[in-house]
């Protein structure tokens, strides 16, 4: 994973990579299966991650690191921690385990708060490599990773590692900072979870509201009846006419075998295609993926 560190050069920021997000968390239902996702409905508690002042590096090390593999629920994995001096911030020995070899930067010596955000992203990765799920890219099986860590509760440990000042930064992790929040947003909405109060970075927080925006807008759009008005005058139209109002829609129509105009679109939940039919009233459309109940205005 890399490590920006206190560097003068900018963060990145907004949503460079929201399209790979949105296919690594279907991605992840069609791994785990509903059923599956819905086991990591409990997220990993700051207790758990918390790091004392007199405790010793190595024992710490190892205890976090067991929380971070007990709350992915790698209960047989057993991650070894090393400290190194290394330009990133850390990195896993992939193999068949149960043990795992991990190598963090030497800052995590001094840094130690951060810990369990290095650590979240290389477990995220262990957890990865036992499903054999990854992607052919390199840079888009980091934000697999990423969002991973995220949707699955120990994520939100990466985002509270953002800090900027006019020192410089601190960033871990592959994701914008928003995309962060987007993820965990969505995490959020799924589980019922507010992880807000965990937050002990300020502009992690910041990053978390505007992520959380995004994923709010994809519960308000056609044919979802949270749609709002203007949304909902733009759907009309273009159901009467048949197509998407714009390239890039987040709906298109088509016609079944008989010859009744359909439209799909993506579940806000997993990112699944849903077609159902239009014209007839309000409806309620399972996900077939992950088995959410959506209350549709077609």
């Amino acid at each position: 994973m890399t490590d920006d560190g206190r560097r003068t050069g900018p963060v990145e920021h907004g949503f460079p990579h929201v399209e790979t997000v949105r296919a690594a968390i279907g991605a992840l239902f069609r791994a785990l299966t509903a059923e599956g996702v819905r086991a990591y409905a409990t997220s990993l508690d700051p207790a758990g991650a918390a790091f004392g002042p007199d405790e010793d590096l190595h024992l710490g090390a190892h205890r976090v690191a067991s929380a971070v593999v007990g709350a992915l629920r790698l209960p047989d994995a057993r991650m070894v921690v090393a400290f190194r001096p290394m330009r990133d911030a850390a990195t896993v020995e992939l193999a068949a385990g149960p043990e795992y070899f991990v190598e963090v930067s030497d800052r995590f010596r001094v840094h130690r708060r951060d810990l369990a955000a290095a650590l979240a992203h290389e477990a995220a990765h262990v957890l990865l490599h036992r499903l054999g799920l990854r992607f052919p890219v390199t840079a888009d099986d980091e934000v697999l990773t990423d969002t991973a860590a995220a949707f699955l509760g120990v994520g939100w440990l990466l985002l509270d590692a953002y800090r900027e000042d006019a020192l410089g930064h601190q960033k871990l992790g592959y994701l914008t900072p928003e995309e962060f929040g987007y993820v965990l947003a969505r995490r959020a909405r799924l589980f019922g979870e507010d992880p807000s109060p965990w937050f002990t970075s300020p502009r992690a927080y910041e990053a978390y509201v505007r992520g959380r925006a995004l994923a709010d807008r994809e519960w308000r759009r056609a044919p979802l009846a949270g749609a709002g008005r203007a949304e909902r005058l733009r759907y009309a139209r273009a159901r009467r006419a048949g197509t998407a109002p714009a390239r890039g829609a987040a709906y298109r129509f088509g016609r079944g075998g008989d010859g009744r105009m359909r439209v799909s679109f993506p579940c806000p939940v997993c990112g699944q295609w849903l077609r159902i039919p239009t014209g007839g009233g309000p409806l309620r459309a399972r996900c077939g993926s992950c088995l959410t109940v959506l209350e549709c205005d077609p």
